[in-house]
């Protein structure tokens, strides 16, 4: 009896290996839909805090320009409060003025009140610009004409027609003045040389 030579390789698939392989492919299957399960979950928990994120930040926006509305409807609030008293204290002069028999009273009321006024821009960083006497600087005062002067320099100031003020050293209008120049030279008389004449 001859020996027949057995292929091993080619040999067909027992039915134990075939189901072996499904149950690997099965196995796989389930681990991916479990990732892919997972990652679903992840994207909708994503999702969600970017929606929540969305909507604080559209509700900030809308905060923030409520706030920025309200500063600027109510920024001289401060100021408009300090500004009151002045203003009663003016009310005050001009009603002891009607009443009283000289202005003397009238004087003395808008003279306090104008001090009053000084107090509080300085209270706010308000301060007039130094004017008269001063070189002229363009940075703070406005030139409206020359005047002849024999006590001031040229171009020192030597009028303030308007006062300049600054605010925390920032300008806030500059003061209107008048700046000096050289008095102009009187010109020699004419000498009469009709009596020089006459004489010879």
């Amino acid at each position: 009896m001859t020996e027949k030579n057995v292929d091993l390789d080619n040999e067909p698939e027992t039915p134990v290996a075939v189901e072996a392989e499904v149950v690997v492919n099965e196995d796989e299957t389930t681990v991916l839909q479990e990732k892919l399960a997972q990652a679903l979950d992840e994207i909708k928990v994503h999702q969600e805090q970017y929606l929540r994120t969305l909507a604080d930040m559209e509700n900030l926006r809308k905060r923030t320009q409520r706030d920025k509305e309200d500063l600027a409807k109510y920024a001289n609030e401060s100021i408009l409060r300090e500004i009151l008293p002045v203003i009663d204290n003016l009310e005050r002069a001009v009603e002891h003025a009607e009443q009283a028999q000289s202005d003397e009273g009238l004087f003395e009321g808008v003279q306090m009140t104008l001090t009053q006024f000084g107090q509080l821009l300085s209270k706010f960083g308000v301060e007039p610009v130094d004017a008269v006497g001063q070189p002229f600087d363009p940075a703070y005062h406005q030139a409206m004409g020359q005047m002849e002067s024999g006590d001031y320099p040229v171009n020192t100031i030597v009028q303030q027609m308007q006062k300049g003020y600054q605010l925390n050293k920032r300008l806030l209008r500059p003061a209107f003045v008048m700046l000096a120049k050289a008095p102009i030279a009187a010109e020699p008389k004419d000498i009469d040389t009709t009596e020089e004449t006459d004489e010879k």
